[in-house]
C-alpha cells in the first residue's frame, strides 16, 4: 500500500506512461526521428516520469524497492534534461519499447492495491 503522497507521484508516472503510449501508437522509430513535436512530447513525459519517481523516493525511500531500475529511470531523466544534445533517438525509442511496458505494469499494479484508508 502506497501512502497518499506517494500515490500522487505514481499517478503522474502512470499518466505519463499512458501519454507516451498514445503519442507513439502506430509510430515507428523513423516517425519519431522525423517529428520534432513527437520527440518533444515523448521526452517531456520521460522527464516527468523520472522526476516523479525521484520525488516519490525522496518522500518514501522504500519505493526504490517497488520499481525496477529506479536509478536508471532517474538517470535517463537527468540525461534528457542536462545532456539533451547527446541523446540519441534510437536510445529513447529503445527505452520506450523495452522498459516503458515494464514500468507501466509495475506502476499500475501498485496503484491497483487498495490504500490503507480504503
Amino acid at each position: 500500500m502506497l501512502p497518499h503522497e506517494t500515490r500522487k507521484y505514481f499517478f503522474d508516472i502512470a499518466a505519463s506512461c499512458d501519454l507516451i503510449a498514445q503519442f507513439t501508437a502506430g509510430k515507428t522509430l523513423t516517425d519519431y526521428q522525423n517529428d520534432p513535436l513527437l520527440r518533444s512530447g515523448v521526452e517531456r513525459q520521460f522527464e516527468i516520469i523520472g522526476e516523479a519517481l525521484s520525488q516519490a523516493i525522496r518522500h518514501d525511500p522504500t519505493v526504490a524497492e517497488l520499481i525496477s531500475n529506479t536509478s536508471r529511470i532517474i538517470s535517463f531523466r537527468n540525461r534528457l534534461i542536462h545532456g539533451y544534445a547527446s541523446v540519441a533517438d534510437n536510445v529513447v525509442w529503445g527505452v520506450l519499447e523495452t522498459n516503458l511496458p515494464v514500468l507501466t505494469r509495475e506502476v499500475n499494479a501498485l496503484l491497483e492495491k487498495k490504500r490503507p484508508d480504503s
